[in-house]
């Protein structure tokens, strides 16, 4: 059975790193089907979970797998960062499983867009157009009618995440899923210094410079409550579950991991990819600073020292 989960879209002839289109429908069929299975069913660790139908990595699996050991949560997600919400981490909750929510991004035209789809009139969805910061999140959020308990966040900004999350009160979502840069290590807890107006492509040509560390994100989840139950394969999104629902999540997980990322988006100042890999994408940014949101400090990113366990420079996993 853990086969048949992690080979899913191998199976109906598709890749988990490239956009399923001709079989969306078929395929979010089979997740159904197989989210059904495995109610209950003890996994190794969240990367077992994956598959996708429209998340950019094997998200929308670990969902569906978190939320089918969870049937009791409300049915309700805010997620921001959606771009043109093509390719997003709560899409397949709002037509596989109809779920209603709120979608938020900078881009009038990808607003514009999203209400344009059929989904739009098909599901209980909200759009918003709003460049977010820790100021305006909660009310943004209000405004769409969403308070307390709800389903999921999902936090994907490149830039201010881990500040942002911070500042959001007007939710206690059962479930978060939060961008994080792995290029940042797993031994310290950092994030890029909160400004308001943070735009990653602008900040350095090399698009390395966002968000937060995993140890930071792991931390902070702490803070609010809530439990850390590993990454993607991929390296790029943590999963955190409500301590009030932690036990059962925890409970049917032999390990909780965290993964390095794998993928090369480093820019050159012409914004061509350049493929860095490994601690040279460290190399690039060393110069820029970051904080450590528990002891307030800010400082150079090389004079944090090696940033990365040796198991983590090697591809990992490792435990936080």
């Amino acid at each position: 059975m853990k086969k048949v989960f992690r080979d899913l879209p191998r199976c109906l002839g598709l890749s988990l790193g490239r956009k399923a289109e001709p079989s969306k429908r078929g395929l979010g069929m089979h997740a159904r089907w197989i989210s059904n299975q495995r109610q209950g069913i003890e996994i190794a660790n969240l990367s077992e979970a994956e598959f996708q139908v429209y998340s950019q990595w094997g998200e929308d699996g670990i969902i569906d797998w978190l939320i089918s050991n969870l049937p009791d949560i409300k049915k309700s997600f805010v997620e921001f960062g959606v771009e043109d919400y093509q390719e997003s981490n709560t899409r397949h909750l709002l037509i596989g499983r109809n779920w209603r929510g709120m979608v938020l991004d900078g881009s009038k035209n990808n607003v514009k867009y999203i209400c344009s789809q059929d989904i739009y009139w098909r599901h209980d969805l909200i759009a918003k157009h709003a460049f977010i910061n820790k100021d305006n999140i909660n009310k943004l959020i209000a405004d769409s009618g969403l308070k307390g308990d709800i389903g999921l966040l999902s936090v994907d900004i490149d830039g201010n995440d881990y500040w942002v999350w911070q500042a959001i009160e007007v939710v206690t979502p059962a479930i978060v899923v939060c961008e994080y840069n792995a290029v940042l290590g797993d031994e310290f807890a950092l994030s890029i210094p909160y400004e308001a107006t943070f735009q990653r492509t602008r900040a350095h040509y090399s698009n390395l410079y966002f968000g937060a560390s995993i140890r930071a994100l792991v931390l902070l989840g702490e803070s609010k409550g809530y439990k850390f139950v590993g990454t993607n394969s991929s390296g790029c999104n943590a999963f955190f579950v409500r301590q009030d629902y932690a036990p059962t999540i925890r409970g049917r997980l032999r390990e909780i991991l965290a993964y390095p990322s794998s993928f090369r988006e480093s820019r050159d100042r012409n914004g061509k990819l350049t493929f860095v890999r490994g601690e040279s994408r460290q190399a690039l940014i060393s110069h820029l600073p970051f904080t450590d949101p528990v002891s307030g400090r800010t400082a150079e990113l090389a004079s944090w020292g090696k940033l990365s366990s040796d198991k983590w420079l090697e591809g990992g996993p490792v435990r936080i």
